[in-house]
């Protein structure tokens, strides 16, 4: 019995011990890591070796070696595989310099934000490539997954000296004011509106263009008000106007919005808006309850109500 207990209390020091050394190890391979900057980690990592060679064209390395923090959502090879075949190219070589910047500096916001601390709303990126230099923002949706615009995160916090790298199965392009629309299920039914309408590529092009943007419960309110059942029961015809009634050339962002009248993308039609210390109103009835939602080709500004011509 005696020798037993002895060999029992050898094999629960051994446990210990190796529980420790694994522990120990561990805390080792963490405290590596974290010694190591951005582009080191991602350079160290087979799974980011196209993203380090996008980095490497764009001349971003040193960038991504500063001081920030920053916190990264790095697309893998096989997100970059993915982007080459829908862009129709065999890889970064076919992509210039110039195009990529953008691109890359998409998936980089300021800021050490782990996993634990990533929330639904909007964040604004180090892309500062939209109309008058203005940073593009990301839309963040955080349920069961965490999806940045529309592709999903599958690995977090991937810790370095200078930030956070979380995993993701797609490259973000620069959302245009559709995509952001698109990214946002708030705004599932001004999507399906303007697809209706057939003014996705009018409202994708260059622009810039300024979209006050009505919400799920605005369209509702609208829909109750014609007694209708939803956007099935409107046609493109009626629909055009109203879209293009809520659009105003240029990239106007909220510290620039004034009171007066404002000529619409709907020919001869314009808004009325009061800007003053309580906030932003509408012909009257429509409230601005989120602003600055910057895209590539211009900014949305969400309202309370749908704008009738």
């Amino acid at each position: 019995m005696k020798t037993n207990f002895s060999k029992f209390r050898l094999a629960i020091f051994a446990i210990a011990a190796l529980t420790v050394f694994v522990s120990c190890s561990k805390d080792e391979d963490d405290k590596k890591t974290e010694s190591k900057n951005i582009a080191q980690v991602a350079s160290s990592n087979p799974d980011f070796s196209i993203l380090v060679e996008a980095l490497d064209k764009a001349d971003l390395v040193s960038a991504m070696e500063g001081t920030g923090p920053f916190t990264v959502f790095a697309p893998t090879n096989a997100a970059f595989n993915a982007l080459f075949a829908q862009l129709g190219v065999s890889g970064i070589s076919d992509l210039s310099a110039e195009t990529l910047k953008p691109i890359l500096l998409n998936h980089v916001i300021s800021g050490n934000v782990k996993a634990m601390d990533i929330a639904t709303g909007y964040v604004e990126t180090l892309n500062n490539y939209g109309p008058n230099g203005n940073k593009v923002k990301l839309f963040i949706l955080k349920g069961s997954n965490v999806m940045v615009d529309n592709s999903k995160v599958v690995t977090t916090d991937v810790m370095a000296s200078n930030g956070t790298i979380h995993a993701i199965d797609k490259v973000i392009l620069p959302p245009s004011v559709v995509g952001h629309a698109i990214n946002n299920p708030d705004f599932s039914i001004l999507v399906q509106a303007v697809v209706k309408a057939g003014l996705v590529d009018a409202l994708s092009a260059p622009g810039p263009f300024t979209v006050f943007a009505p919400t799920n419960a605005a369209f509702a309110e609208l829909f109750a008000a014609l007694g209708v059942s939803g956007i099935d029961d409107l046609t493109a015809a009626q629909l055009t106007p109203i879209l293009l009634y809520h659009v105003v050339s240029g990239n106007v962002v909220a510290s620039q919005v004034s009171s007066g009248m404002v000529p619409t993308l709907n020919e001869g039609s314009n808004i009325s808006i009061v800007a003053n210390t309580m906030g932003v109103k509408l012909n009257g009835n429509s409230n601005v309850i989120a602003t600055d939602v910057q895209g590539a080709n211009g900014v949305i500004h969400a309202i309370d109500a749908v704008l009738l011509p």
